[in-house]
């Protein structure tokens, strides 16, 4: 479930420049945030002598208690008629969050030569402190808050403040020990808590089997209403009743989920719990991904983490899926086959003629059936990876669209990007595997904003030298 952030808005003064046309612009920013949907805490009952404005060096205490009590993950310090520029930097240094700085566009100088406010000046001031403090800090141009420019640059702000939340405070559920030939996805559970805050939470599997399937047995005559439901627009193959399974597996996830406060979870797959289902539950992993939990495959931990930051990044409401980089298009050298098991349904193609449907695994012919056949919607895509290890840890990313394709079992779509060559190359070296997460939506702005306040991730964009 994405993660919500608190802004802790810091509108910045000065005694030399004109308190109320500061006051105006406070107010329209207020307007603005509040418009935007944005959970934001100010400064009034702080400063009620300033009125809510940062003035002097001696609102540093008050603010910087305020601000940590409410526990804000993000700071935006907007100048609104000059600076107080060691003032914002201490508040910024203290606050140690993402922060914003900007400040809106000056007028024209008054009839008589005096000026209301020289906001561009006041943030050339607070820069430099920002830069001897060491602190890191997000920009946007000067310019009106009613332009484009800030609105494009406020929303990538908070996006990149929800991706450094949600990684600094991560859960991910362990469903399951990594089968042995899988190398690829081994992890150190140590260093993501060292180094990023990332905690993994192991659950033990025979004990989850077992209640989902006494859950199932409890719950039949529910889920099999739920399935009729959907079996106008899904198919459930040649065993649907067997098939209910899916709907407890998703729900006593979600109780687990729920009980353990996990953002994402990481899956065996394969092969207890074919086994003791006589089915894979990939769609109740790929309901579980509709509802807001990444859940990846194959006990892959870095890639449930990638997924939990590239739906931080998006502007999109919608899920985040794990495809295997598999084949180049027959006819494009610049497009990649993204395949397997278990995207969101609501993912699917909505003009593709054969309806999406359970069936077998099209390589492992030897497990039951269970995993989802369709083809993905077509749209621009953001492809991302979270991978490493103690020698160090890095968020590759990249955008591309998805073109036409030939047909494949299982689900699937071709990713075109600028230049794939350059792409595999690039993931070859690694640390990188050939598992990726996507999401619609182009969101590499957010991601390259987010990577000033994650000093411990080196951030690699695909496609560029």
């Amino acid at each position: 479930m994405k993660k919500k952030i608190k802004l802790g808005f810091c509108p910045i003064g000065k005694f030399v420049f004109s308190h109320e046309d500061a006051l105006r612009q406070k107010a329209k920013l207020e307007k603005i945030m509040t418009g935007a949907g944005v959970t934001w805490v100010g400064l009034d009952e702080v400063l009620p002598g300033n009125e809510g404005l940062v003035r002097k060096q001696d609102d540093v205490g008050p603010v910087v208690d305020f601000f940590r009590r409410e526990q804000i993950d993000a700071l935006f310090i907007p100048h609104c008629n000059f600076g107080t520029e060691g003032a914002a930097g201490m508040i910024a240094k203290e606050c140690g969050v993402p922060t914003l700085l900007w400040g809106p566009r000056d007028g024209a100088p008054l009839p008589d030569g005096s000026r209301l406010r020289d906001t561009l000046c006041g943030m050339l001031a607070t820069s430099k402190v920002l830069y001897s403090l060491r602190v890191p800090f997000s920009y946007i141009v000067n310019c009106h808050p009613e332009e484009d420019t800030f609105t494009r640059g406020f929303d990538r702000f908070c996006r990149a403040a929800r991706v450094v939340k949600t990684l600094k405070t991560l859960r991910v559920g362990i469903l399951g020990q990594r089968v042995d030939f899988f190398w690829s996805t081994i992890g150190s559970e140590i260093d993501l808590l060292q180094k990023f805050g990332i905690q993994l939470i192991p659950s033990e599997m025979a004990l989850l089997i077992d209640r989902v399937l006494c859950r199932e047995r409890e719950q039949r005559a529910a889920y099999r209403k739920e399935a009729e439901a959907m079996a106008s627009w899904f198919d459930f193959g040649p065993e649907p009743e067997k098939m209910l399974l899916n709907f407890a597996w998703r729900d006593e996830c979600l109780a687990l989920i729920e009980e353990l406060k996990l953002d994402a979870l990481s899956v065996q797959s394969f092969f207890a719990v074919p086994k003791f289902f006589g089915m894979s539950p990939a769609l109740g992993s790929a309901m579980l991904a509709d509802l807001g939990y990444p859940v990846a495959p194959e006990s892959d931990i870095h890639g449930a983490i990638s997924s939990a930051l590239l739906e931080a990044a998006s502007p999109l409401e919608e899920p985040a899926f794990l495809p295997d980089l598999t084949i180049r298009h027959p006819e494009n050298d610049n497009a990649v086959l993204l395949w397997h098991a278990d995207a969101a349904l609501s993912l699917r193609d909505p003009h593709q003629k054969q309806r999406p449907r359970i069936g077998v695994p099209w390589i492992l012919k030897g497990l039951p059936p269970g995993l989802l056949h369709f083809k993905l919607k077509d749209g621009p895509l953001t492809v991302g990876r979270f991978d490493g290890d103690s020698a160090g840890y890095r968020l590759g990313f990249g955008q591309g669209k998805t073109v036409p394709g030939p047909y494949t079992q299982e689900f699937y779509a071709y990713l075109e990007v600028n230049d794939w060559p350059r792409w595999e190359e690039q993931i070859i070296r690694g640390p990188y595997i050939h598992h990726c997460s996507c999401v619609y939506g182009h969101c590499a702005d957010a991601l390259e904003e987010a990577a000033r306040y994650l000093p411990g991730l080196t951030l690699e964009h695909f496609g560029q030298a």
